[in-house]
């Protein structure tokens, strides 16, 4: 089995792309959107999801590997695709564990995913989303996410801002910065963390296991770039399977963010 991770902040269209791949034979995933109950276990009560080398224990490890495999064996997948945004905060972790997987880095810009990822702080509650997740979170962690989550949800009704306690990828302190900047400065320093911490970590690798990706040239030029990424991992297609895959792929979201929030807003952001 060859493993892939696509490797980006929330919103930056690593859904996208996990869709595409997982278009093309052999190429699976988790029938749920991430795993980031499987990937945190064993770090359980880490205070963010920014792990280093030292999280990735020896049960750790033989944890991963074993639930990865038997997953992959259930789907008879050839190649393992996993997405899970908060990865973008602890590369090395994932290196140590995995050290013969590959990354898939997507990048998009960082004021547009900051107008999307306001609207997911807000959110309202999916219970069909939750469910879905529920299945794959280790039993003996429920209790704890169960809590968090329902402290989650009514930190929303009571809040100001109408807004969750926390949501996407955790940074370390991220409570002081929620309490120092608004929600859209929160979105973006989010942004920011996953992209430079994720750029610093993929940059030490060799060039061979490391695929960039820049969202806006993405969907202006579907079909070539998702040949590109397909060639890296390895898979084969023709020309009229690529038209095929990527025909719901549009440009439409580029700048939308950044309409959105409005030039002050755009302003302010790109000065942070």
């Amino acid at each position: 089995m060859k493993l892939f991770f696509i490797i980006g902040a929330p919103r930056s269209g690593t859904n996208l792309l996990r869709d595409l791949l997982t278009q093309f034979p052999k190429v699976q995933t988790w029938p749920c959107d991430e795993i980031n109950y499987i990937l945190r276990h064993g770090n359980l009560f880490s205070s963010s999801d920014e792990f280093s080398e030292s999280h990735a224990t020896y049960k750790v490890i033989n944890y991963l590997k074993y639930t990865f495999k038997k997953f992959a064996n259930s789907v008879n997948a050839e190649i393992l695709v996993e997405k899970t945004c908060a990865n973008s905060l602890r590369v090395p972790f994932l290196n140590k564990v995995f050290p013969a997987a590959k990354y898939i880095f997507i990048v998009r810009d960082g004021i547009d995913v900051a107008g999307s990822a306001k609207l997911r702080w807000t959110g309202k509650l999916d219970l069909g989303y939750i469910l879905k997740k529920v299945r794959f979170v280790p039993k003996t962690d429920l209790f704890y996410y169960g809590f968090r989550y329902l402290g989650c949800r009514l930190h929303r009704f009571f809040s100001n801002e109408r807004r969750l306690a926390f949501w996407g990828p955790e940074l370390n302190e991220m409570q002081c910065i929620i309490k120092k900047h608004s929600l859209n400065e929160v979105c973006a320093i989010q942004w920011k963390e996953c992209v430079e911490k994720a750029d610093d970590a993929l940059s030490l690798l060799p060039q061979e296991q490391v695929c960039r990706l820049q969202y806006e040239t993405f969907v202006k030029e579907p079909e070539s770039e998702l040949d590109r990424v397909l060639k890296f991992m390895g898979v084969e297609a023709s020309k009229n399977q690529l038209e095929h895959a990527v025909l719901g792929v549009s440009a439409k979201s580029v700048g939308k963010g950044r309409l959105l929030l409005g030039n002050d807003e755009v302003q302010n952001l790109e000065n942070l």
